[in-house]
């Protein structure tokens, strides 16, 4: 950390000592909020793939007076992905994200670094009082989830998980159509997400130059078993258990996030996993994962995928009167034989709604509720969360959302409430 930066991690501690204290207390910490006309000053924390592709997009969009958005610091632990972010975007550069994090002239932060960081980070930022776009997963697991959703009420900060689908208009649509009746009661979902390559998914290129040379290692590592230096785990680490859940947090999270927003962001009560590792074998996640997720309201749903074959299943939502057929731009209600007089076919299309960041800006600027939001974020983040310890263990776990524990032989401790978090 340089000297010229005027600030130390002592200091950034001393403060979210400080907000800590003001939360206890129950008043609200950093309150300070983006005036309408100001420009919203972000900050990018990891610059991989997507943290490259969100910093892209940033640095575009602040050459366009009216989006009222600047980038004004970059951070991340490798080298050539610091300068290279360095390079796009002309911020200033960040080792250490808590040394961004407790400059003032930061209002948002992008946070694109690997599962295990993000409970941390999203919690850290919004105690500085920075507002969040919290890449997907929201967190590595559904423990973890819970404690972000609890900061969020804590602290009245701005989090949008990055699942853009969920900014998507057809899933909003369908929800005022499930609740105002039109498919009679919901009974079963079925999604998927497939692919397929020689490669086996996940393996990334690995930078021929990296090394603990260019790499803080140490500082990448966390809070993750500590390990030697494995430019595998570094470059592909979703193939790994220590810092993702495979294909449950990755892709299954994008799904069941959209198709909550249209059946409601309920928490689940049985959660089930099966598959295994079939045909890549580098890797401790499965290549082939299904879920079912029944939920308190009497629904199920049918989550399945595999990283070796690339046919998908037709997203579904099935009610007693009709079917939602999600093809296109938009969905098709199909009616059951029975209903066909009450309920006939219809073609719904989407409407013109923001786009994923653009939803984020604009709550940063309006304190609204965006798109994907702490509590869909967490009743999507439990399910997939729950469905990763399920097929680890090969149980069914049942959980109780309002003690925030599962039960039977999975039991433990229930979380404690944000009130009671430790800080």
């Amino acid at each position: 950390m340089s000297k010229a930066d005027g600030i130390s991690r002592r200091n950034f501690l001393k403060a979210m000592a400080v907000g800590a204290g003001a939360v206890a207390a129950g008043r609200p910490v950093w309150s300070k909020n983006v005036s309408p006309n100001d420009r919203i000053r972000m900050g990018v924390i990891g610059c991989g793939g997507m943290g490259t592709g969100h910093l892209r997009r940033l640095v575009d969009m602040s050459k366009n007076p009216e989006e009222g958005v600047e980038v004004v610091g970059v951070c991340d632990i490798y080298e050539p992905r610091k300068q290279r972010a360095k390079e796009i975007s002309q911020a200033r550069l960040h080792h250490e994200y808590e040394e961004m994090l407790a400059r003032s002239d930061v209002d948002a932060v992008v946070i694109a670094t690997p599962d295990h960081w993000h409970a941390k980070m999203a919690m850290d930022a919004m105690h500085a009082g920075k507002d969040v776009y919290l890449e997907k997963p929201m967190t590595r697991t559904w423990q973890e989830g819970f404690q972000v959703y609890d900061t969020v009420k804590a602290t009245g900060r701005v989090l949008q998980v990055g699942a853009q689908s969920t900014s998507e208009d057809r899933w909003w649509r369908a929800r005022d159509w499930i609740r105002t009746g039109e498919i009679g009661k919901v009974l079963w979902t079925k999604s998927s997400f497939c692919r397929n390559s020689r490669e086996g998914e996940w393996n990334w290129h690995i930078d021929p130059d990296a090394g603990p040379h260019n790499v803080d290692w140490k500082r990448w590592l966390g809070s993750a078993p500590k390990r030697p230096w494995d430019p595998d785990r570094y470059f592909r680490f979703r193939k790994y258990w220590d810092y993702s859940g495979g294909i449950a947090t990755d892709l299954f999270y994008h799904i069941l996030s959209h198709l909550l927003v249209a059946l409601g962001p309920e928490m689940p009560k049985y959660v089930s996993a099966h598959g295994g590792i079939y045909v890549q074998h580098d890797r401790e996640v499965p290549d082939t994962f299904h879920m079912l997720i029944d939920y308190p309201s009497e629904h199920t749903v049918v989550l399945c995928s595999s990283m070796a074959n690339r046919q998908s299943l037709d997203e579904t939502i099935y009610g007693h009167e009709a079917t939602l057929h999600f093809v296109g731009e938009g969905f098709l209600r199909a009616p059951e034989e029975e209903f066909k007089d009450q309920r006939p076919e219809i073609r719904v299309r989407e409407r013109s709604r923001p786009d994923h960041m653009h939803n984020f800006l604009e709550c940063v600027r309006t304190r609204q509720r965006p798109h994907c939001d702490a509590d869909l974020g967490l009743a999507t983040m439990v399910a997939i969360g729950l469905g990763v310890d399920a097929y680890r263990k090969r149980q069914t776990i049942e959980f109780d959302a309002e003690k925030r524990r599962v039960q039977g032989r999975s039991a433990q401790p229930s979380l404690p409430r944000h009130d009671t978090l430790p800080r």
